[in-house]
């Protein structure tokens, strides 16, 4: 059976989760062997430094974005196309005014159905740092704070 193509035009989007901070909309099936996800915030919103097992890849679209690699700060306007291999220790923040971007992950990506996780918890209230990190190592994601 031959899946069919994915086309979301605009308002068809499903609603963003929230996720410590971030908004994330998901664009794409989960039969794809790669997650698309729409992800946006305020101004120093974002990830603290981690790694998993998958690759992603991030593409700014609006604002700006600062990455952090090694405790390397790279500061990425919007144009600017940031990969991730596998096991790479990375965090971002959004920079002033916020910013916006889209996300790629690879086949063993567990980002969508952690995102799910998180965003569940958000909805029962300010959740404690331990579920958090029990939350995101449950998805493959480890924490490096």
């Amino acid at each position: 059976m031959t899946p069919a193509p994915l086309i979301m035009k605009p308002g068809e989007q499903p609603a963003p989760m929230s996720v410590v901070g971030t908004r994330v909309t998901v664009l794409s099936r989960d039969q794809a062997d790669f997650k698309i996800t729409l992800q946006s915030g305020d101004e120093g919103a974002g990830p603290p430094p981690h790694h998993h097992d998958w690759d992603e890849a991030f593409y700014v679209t609006h604002g700006q974005v600062s990455f952090v690699f090694d405790g390397e700060i790279i500061m990425c306007p919007a144009g600017t196309l940031v990969h991730v291999p596998a096991g790479v220790v990375h965090g971002f923040n959004y920079g002033v005014g916020g910013g916006e971007m889209l996300e790629v992950t690879g086949p063993r990506s567990q980002a969508v159905a952690m995102f799910a996780a998180l965003d569940k918890l958000a909805a029962a209230g300010e959740p404690e740092p331990a579920q958090l990190i029990a939350t995101t190592a449950a998805h493959g994601v480890t924490l490096c704070v």
